[in-house]
């Protein structure tokens, strides 16, 4: 009987190892980034218009970047942005820019810059816009290669 209560302790102990596994692998698997389509067209498009206003006397037209201000699309933009999150792209965005007065724009402004520097990286468009929330933006992972490699 010892020897039955054991081994339903065993089996009971690598289901519930399993369970917990399997659950990581779909945590892991259910991480979002940048490369499934985070926001739209449009808000790219408001974007555009809000970047040549406020962003690209110092960054240039074409985000290539300028004398005091790095660019914004590139390998070494991404290389330096690589697992961090959209949350944290925003949040410098949203606290230090722009340079003349820097946390000035609303969330909506930030977001849609955003939008338009992802768009610019040729990253695609979904059906849904970039969200305004810094906790929603962290769950999203800024990678510089697509996964996959396509």
């Amino acid at each position: 009987m010892k020897l039955t209560a054991v081994a339903i302790l065993a089996l009971a102990g690598t289901m519930a190892f399993s369970a917990l596994g399997a659950r990581g692998t779909v945590a892991a698997q259910g991480a979002k980034s940048q490369w499934d389509g985070v926001y739209t067209e449009a808000q790219a498009k408001r974007g555009e218009a809000l970047y040549g206003q406020y962003c690209a006397s110092c960054h240039g037209p074409d985000l290539a970047g300028g004398e005091m201000a790095p660019g914004l699309t590139g390998g070494e933009f991404t290389a330096n942005w690589n697992d961090l999150s959209l949350g944290d792209l925003f949040e410098r965005i949203r606290v230090s820019m722009p340079q003349s007065a820097p946390g000035s724009l609303s969330r909506q402004q930030n977001a849609d810059i955003l939008a338009y520097v992802l768009r610019k990286m040729n990253i695609p468009t979904g059906s849904a816009e970039l969200s305004t929330q810094t906790e929603a933006l962290k769950e999203i992972k800024f990678l510089a290669a697509k996964p996959g490699g396509n």
